[in-house]
């Protein structure tokens, strides 16, 4: 069995993706209700696909670009490899693929949903979450089959080079084959979830100012004619998008323990390999845990507590996962290791796993707290609403703001321990635990956009008010599992960027990053100054794209005579049209900030200020994320409060009251917030640390680009090691 351990893990991946067909195949077997509910569902898929096919015809430009430079770099260096170009598209391809997994199944699933809806919450619940699962095994599946089958490959491709046996430098050429691999998903990640956060809130932004301000309509009435991109925003941003991002997320997690463990030289019966096997294994098995939480998520009735069925299926699959990491820890790896100088034991690898989970559920747990309906931070921001938009702004500002403090403190928490227990590999396999139940967490955070499109075909298609009021629960929900998902992808981000920071300065052949040095010090503010600039290019094309949606929007209303007595159909391909054309054209240039500055700056600078510069934007990032996804979400809550209906000093505020309109401005101002630039902070911070892992070999000290001598390495990674036998 030790032999052939390696070869069971992309088994497990097909596994994952084996189960997801047959989930995807029962959801398409439900009913889909009446004629008119199956057009506007059609729209909506039409929609969607249009928009993807648009975003992947550009994006087929820039990866044969990449792949031609990729391929070129890599005959430079003798550490590095052409090979890398193939797996660049390889990675760029699988990324692609899961989000059209999410997509396909989301417009599929949300028709059946509202069907479901008709008859009880259960039978919802149970359309919308299984449509979630299969978005969720789908990513996983494929990142854990993509990036396992491509190490065996090229593994046992240099052990027939070496004659049977494979030295440090070839295993620097393995890694950076899976380097590329990793850049080509987190690219398609950054363009994906910037483009369709543009997309989605652009529309959606359209939507309420001029229906439920100005019209005095519902979010998703059939008269508004942004109702049917708002919902395709949903599917294209919140499924597609947020499915290569945790696709890109899930790989760079596993490539930052690969390339850390690497460096660890041992004796076990895996030939040497078991501290970069270890994480692949953790994610395969961990595709197998979700599948059993998700086997759990269900209620028995209307009065069953969603929330509750979600937590019992997320919190079975990270216990199980947990207490399996111990054996499989106790089992690969040795008893002793060390790292750059730090001695650490296998259970000190476990308590860094621990360590690991436990960051992720606390991180849950306050995102939570600061999102959710009925705690003190949205109830603030209700009270605040009461005086008008100005201060529910300045509330939901302040919430979000303050929303950094804890969370900042537990994952600082978790780095240091994790660290303390076993080195930099204990902070790069803490997040490879965390992240171990992505498809899991991907269920969760997935059924909620399904379940906000079911309720947007509810209310279009006229359905009884309890159809409504049982999708509401579920988007109300929804909407707070969306925010801890993002809590979640930001903390697991941060570690992971630590842990290619670290494996970037192996590979750069640097000790240190010494801010004394001006230099240095001037790479790290520009580095902070870079998530800024980043989130101001995705709000402000946010802007833009929903002053067009405003203005088309208006135009119908004024030069379509009958929309408001349903006498007329709205046009809705020209909403579509303008989200579609308006995300394309603006995800360009925040997508090539994140690529080339770590070009230009590593190969200008040398090597230490990059090292300086991904250090700013790491904190920088990680920070802005947070407070941008908690105070978005808290604002869409506060909104959400109103249309439950509130209690502000001792009178009932509803839906349509001016405390409610102010709500619905703060919402707009957020929705950028949490579903456009918030969630690109942990693309950007991955993103920009593969790609100097990338180029660390073009710029390390002593290379061509820098003619320092480079300084002997602190541990030894020239070993030979056996091949493992099928």
């Amino acid at each position: 069995m030790e032999s052939t351990i390696l070869y069971l893990i992309p088994v497990l991946g097909v596994f994952g993706l084996i189960v997801m067909a047959f989930k995807s195949s029962w959801v398409s077997r439900q009913a889909t209700g009446e004629e008119n509910m199956v057009e506007l569902a059609s729209h909506i898929a039409e929609g969607a696909m249009a928009f993807l096919k648009a975003e992947w015809k550009i994006l087929t430009y820039f990866a044969i670009v990449a792949a031609i430079v990729l391929g070129w770099s890599g005959t430079l260096v003798e550490t590095s490899s052409p090979v890398i170009a193939l797996s660049f598209v390889i990675g760029a391809v699988f990324s692609a693929t899961a989000g059209y997994f999410g997509m396909n199944i989301a417009t599929k699933a949300n028709v059946r949903t509202t069907q479901a809806a008709r008859t009880d919450l259960k039978g919802a619940l149970k359309v919308a979450f299984t449509g979630g699962t299969v978005m969720g095994l789908g990513v996983a599946g494929l990142a854990v089959l993509g990036l396992s089958g491509l190490f065996i490959l090229f593994y046992q491709l240099y052990v027939v080079k070496t004659g049977g046996s494979v030295n440090g430098a070839a295993m620097e050429k393995a890694i950076e084959v899976l380097a590329g691999f990793s850049l080509g998903a987190e690219s398609i990640a950054l363009f994906a979830r910037v483009g369709g956060g543009i997309y989605t809130k652009a529309a959606d932004v359209g939507a309420d100012l001029v229906g439920k301000v100005e019209a005095g309509i519902p979010e998703d009435d059939v008269r508004n004619p942004a109702t049917i991109a708002d919902n395709v925003g949903d599917n294209v941003g919140d499924v597609a998008g947020m499915g290569a991002d945790l696709f890109g997320s899930y790989v760079a997690t596993i490539l930052a323990t690969m390339v850390l463990g690497r460096e660890i030289a041992v004796t076990d019966k895996f030939g040497g390999l078991s501290p970069m096997i270890l994480p692949m294994l953790i994610a395969g098995l961990g595709i197998i845990f979700s599948i059993i939480g998700c086997s759990l998520v269900r209620i028995s009735d209307d009065k069953g507590n969603v929330q509750k069925a979600l937590n019992i299926g997320n919190w079975t699959s990270v216990v199980i996962t947990t207490v399996a990491c111990y054996f499989i820890v106790m089992w690969m790896l040795p008893a002793k290791m060390t790292l750059r100088g730090h001695d650490f034991t296998n259970t000190g690898v476990f308590l860094a796993i621990l360590v690991g989970s436990i960051v992720g559920a606390l991180m849950s747990i306050v995102t939570e707290f600061y999102t959710a309906m009925g705690k003190r931070p949205v109830k603030s921001i209700v009270q605040q609403s009461s005086t008008g938009a100005a201060t529910n702004i300045i509330g939901g500002l302040s919430v979000g703001m303050e929303s950094t403090l804890v969370p900042t403190i537990i994952l600082a928490s978790g780095i240091f321990l994790s660290h303390y227990f076993a080195g930099l590999y204990g902070v790069a396999i803490a997040a490879a635990g965390m992240m171990a139940t992505t498809a899991m967490q991907l269920a969760i955070d997935a059924f909620g956009p399904i379940a906000d499109n079911a309720g947007g075909i509810a209310e279009m298609s006229r359905l009884p008010k309890e159809v409504r009021g049982r999708t509401d629960i579920l988007d109300a929900v929804g909407n707070t599992t969306a925010a801890t998902g993002k809590g979640f992808a930001i903390a697991s981000a941060a570690l992971t960027a630590l842990a290619l920071f670290a494996a970037y300065v192996g590979l750069a052949g640097i000790n240190s990053i010494d801010i004394y040095k001006a230099d240095v010090l001037a790479g790290l503010f520009v580095g902070g100054m870079i998530p800024f600039i980043f989130s101001s290019l995705a709000i402000a094309a946010v802007g833009r794209a929903a002053m067009a949606m405003v203005q088309e929007v208006r135009r119908q209303f004024r030069e379509i005579p009958g929309i408001m007595e349903y006498e007329a159909k709205p046009e809705y391909d020209k909403c579509v049209e303008i989200s579609t054309k308006a995300s394309i054209k603006e995800m360009m240039l925040p997508g090539a900030i994140a690529l080339v500055t770590p070009l230009i700056v590593g190969f200008a600078f040398g090597p230490e200020v990059l090292g300086g510069m991904l250090a700013g934007v790491t904190v920088s990032g990680v920070l802005l994320g947070m407070f941008q996804n908690n105070a978005g979400g808290a604002w869409d809550n506060a909104k959400k409060s109103f249309e439950a209906g509130v209690e502000i000093g001792g009178k009932m505020e509803f839906k349509g009251s001016d405390a409610h309109k102010a709500s619905v401005t703060g919402d707009t101002v957020g929705d950028p917030f949490k579903d456009t630039s918030g969630p690109s902070m942990n693309i950007l911070i991955k993103l920009m640390s593969i790609v100097a892992l990338i180029i660390a070999p073009h710029i390390a000290v002593g290379s061509n680009h820098n003619s320092q001598p480079k300084p002997a390495p602190k541990t030894q990674i020239e070993r030979t090691v056996t091949v493992p036998k099928v």
